[in-house]
């Protein structure tokens, strides 16, 4: 059925965000571009606990029901029974909230789809920056690397008594790989590279924001000073990672070779202003300003054609001059450009541990696959839907996602994750998202980064 939201049709099965040239969207403030009436299998519902283990007064074990366990059988002695009722509470509370089945529990009464969009488990990245790093197509050795200190955020989250030895061993497994293979992870690097590349090698072992550093921090015990560390490391191998992974690393499909394409990494900047005539939160310090930058990091590596067709789009400044329309999860650019300005292209989007993107297809979530590029993460930057078919992406209609766990299953995943071509992701100026509002304009929008890796047709 249709829906009156930013251009976005609602359906039975999914969302999509579709162009409306014909009719100017309305933007109701009550509900968002994303559906929440949405079929049976994926709505949100809690693991249901029908049985849990109750103590009887002979002290032996019986089952009974979840909800009921609070009426336990009448007692003489009224500080029997409200203990009893207590212990009964603290199950039914611990049941409720783990994420696995207790003693009496049918596994196989949580779905798929339960399992991947309800698992606290699941783990996808959290912000851009880390959902980029992973993006990147470099050595082995370097993602062995980069994998050791990632564990070390989660690490560093445990409340009170950090691991640190934990932490201690994931850093010195780095560096021992780092020093074991350092002819592997140079010579990764085109020869016109190297020198670059072996001035952040010796950065990574010894440097100021290097593995013997970040060994120190761990060994001082002061979180605050190994997360900063951390942070600094990783920048370092990023850097790295990037210089081993010049260009695409894998072939595009014939039937997709006259279609603009980033070959790597490019940088957009947006300048926006106030439609109404308001001002922007001050940065640090600051005065009001009439004007804000948002910088967006576009990833050829995942979604090259998208990417590609963004870009494009952006250096021939097809995006001055557009308004905003906002939802509660998202902002649109305007749809109503024509379907002449920009290229068509085929829904794209790489599953995590394939080698290439996939073509015209959505991701099964329910069964486990996740993109590379997860939209499940705030400022994340999509392509709408084509308005003739899913298949295909809208020629220029994009939306910054603002992405709210409140509207997610319990592992953090969106929905809609896995529906759309995500193909960047929001760096500088986050905070600037929430302040944007209907009928604000991009003034200009800039490739200020990877002009050289943008390819045309012929």
């Amino acid at each position: 059925m249709a829906f009156p939201l930013s251009a976005s049709i609602v359906t039975t099965n999914k969302m999509s965000i579709k162009v409306s040239p014909t009719r100017r969207p309305r933007f109701p403030v009550s509900h968002v571009p994303f559906p929440l009436n949405r079929p049976a299998s994926t709505r949100f519902r809690y693991p249901k606990f029908n049985r849990i283990f109750a103590k009887r007064h002979d002290d032996s074990m019986e089952l009974t029901s979840g909800w009921n366990i609070l009426n336990l059988s009448t007692s003489a002695e009224q500080g029997k029974k409200w203990f009893e009722s207590a212990i009964a509470a603290i199950i039914l509370f611990l049941q409720l909230t783990t994420p696995l089945p207790l003693s009496g529990q049918d596994s196989s009464l949580i779905s798929s789809a339960e399992a991947v969009l309800y698992s606290p488990e699941t783990k996808i990245p959290r912000t851009g920056e880390l959902a980029l790093r992973r993006a990147i197509p470099a050595n082995t050795n370097m993602k062995a690397i980069q994998d050791s200190l990632e564990d070390i955020s989660y690490l560093l989250r445990i409340p009170q008594r950090k691991p640190f030895g934990t932490m201690e061993g994931n850093v010195k497994k780095a560096l021992k790989i780092a020093k074991d293979e350092k002819e592997s992870i140079l010579t990764s690097i085109p020869d016109e590279m190297r020198q670059n590349g072996s001035v952040l090698y010796a950065s990574l072992i010894d440097g100021k924001d290097g593995l013997q550093n970040l060994l120190e921090s761990i060994k001082d015990k002061d979180p605050d000073k190994v997360s900063i560390g951390l942070a600094s490391t990783l920048d370092t191998v990023a850097q790295l990672e990037l210089l081993q992974a010049p260009g695409l690393s894998f072939l595009l499909p014939q039937q997709y070779s006259d279609y603009p394409r980033l070959t790597g990494r490019g940088i957009v900047e947006f300048s926006i202003e106030k439609g109404d005539g308001s001002t922007f939160s001050p940065e640090a310090a600051g005065e009001p300003r009439s004007m804000a930058t948002i910088q967006v990091v576009l990833d050829g590596y995942s979604a090259p054609l998208t990417a590609g067709n963004f870009a494009k789009l952006v250096v021939d400044g097809a995006y001055n001059g557009v308004k905003l329309n906002c939802a509660n999860l998202a902002i649109l650019s305007d749809g109503r450009m024509g379907k002449d300005i920009g290229y068509s292209i085929p829904l794209e989007i790489k599953p995590s541990g394939q080698f290439e993107p996939l073509y015209k297809t959505t991701l099964s979530v329910q069964d486990g696959e996740l993109p590379v590029l997860p939209l499940s993460v705030y400022g994340a930057v999509a392509m709408a839907h084509n308005d003739v078919s899913e298949e295909y992406s809208s020629p220029n209609q994009f939306f910054f996602y603002l992405y709210d766990k409140r509207n997610a299953g319990l592992g953090g995943l969106s929905f809609d994750e896995g529906q759309f071509s995500v193909f960047g992701y929001t760096t500088v100026g986050r905070e600037t998202l929430s302040q944007i509002k209907t009928g604000d304009v991009i003034r200009s929008a800039k490739l200020v980064e990877g002009r050289d890796r943008l390819v045309l047709p012929k």
